[in-house]
């Protein structure tokens, strides 16, 4: 058990990567809270799931580009377990358009949740990090913001800052205990992949030298890694995990 004893915060958790990196932080001995917007059902599903192997867990409902409704969030999950030792900020949404079509409403929407999102749950969590001189952070970016994609302006964007952010925040932090890492997934068999029409999936399983999409299951061991004793002297890294469609 990696990481027992641990406690843990996974935004967008209810599905996709969010809910496979939860099932594997509590796999591995993490009480895990877990985040959603909306999708209460969802979320209760992956925290019965989290109870019945024995672990804490609990639903940590708040819209993450919201601060004070971050905040309060926060308050509720140290509440509840005390600390913090480990926060997986994942929480994402995409909103395509080509840029001649795309209005400020969409750009604003993407890098509110996706970057903002960001630096709201870091901010609420850093301090108490801080005073017991250890926490894991992992922000996911995406393989997009490394390489740019028609008509995702606005989501490439959002990426590209996180990875520019956890780079930063590492530097700040790498003295006091806490490391900051990015992992940016490439194409994975989420509810966003699977739902491109078929030609589409063809012509990029085409580009990817695998020949095929990753897991969410694939990410998770990514995070578990990370946040675990294996990863201690890992931060600033951005892990690429796209089955080789950027070398």
């Amino acid at each position: 058990m990696k990481l027992q004893g641990r406690t843990a915060l996974v935004t967008g958790g209810s599905r996709g990567i969010g809910r496979a990196v939860a099932l594997a932080l509590a796999a591995e001995g993490a009480d895990v809270a877990v985040n959603y917007v909306s999708s209460e059902g969802a979320a209760k599903e992956v925290v019965e799931q989290i109870k019945k192997g024995g672990r804490r867990a609990m639903l940590a409902q708040a819209d993450v580009a919201d601060y004070p409704d971050t905040f309060r969030m926060a308050q509720e999950v140290l509440r509840e377990f005390g600390h913090l030792d480990i926060l997986v900020n994942n929480a994402g949404i995409n909103s395509d358009k080509t840029f001649t079509k795309m209005d400020h409403a969409s750009w604003r929407r993407v890098l509110a949740i996706n970057l903002d999102g960001v630096f709201n749950c870091s901010k609420v969590f850093i301090d108490q990090m801080l005073k017991r001189n250890y926490g894991r952070i992992v922000n996911m970016t995406s393989v997009i913001g490394q390489i740019g994609n028609f008509g995702q302006a606005n989501y490439a964007a959002s990426k590209a800052g996180v990875a520019a952010f956890s780079k930063s925040l590492a530097k700040e932090l790498a003295g006091k205990g806490i490391t900051v890492n990015a992992i940016a997934p490439g194409f994975i068999e989420t509810e966003m992949v699977l739902g491109i029409p078929e030609k589409v999936r063809n012509k990029l399983l085409d580009q990817i030298p695998l020949r095929r999409f990753g897991t969410p299951e694939e990410v998770a061991r990514a995070v578990v890694y990370l946040c675990s004793a294996d990863g201690d002297y890992f931060t600033g890294a951005e892990f690429s995990i796209n089955g080789g469609l950027l070398m």
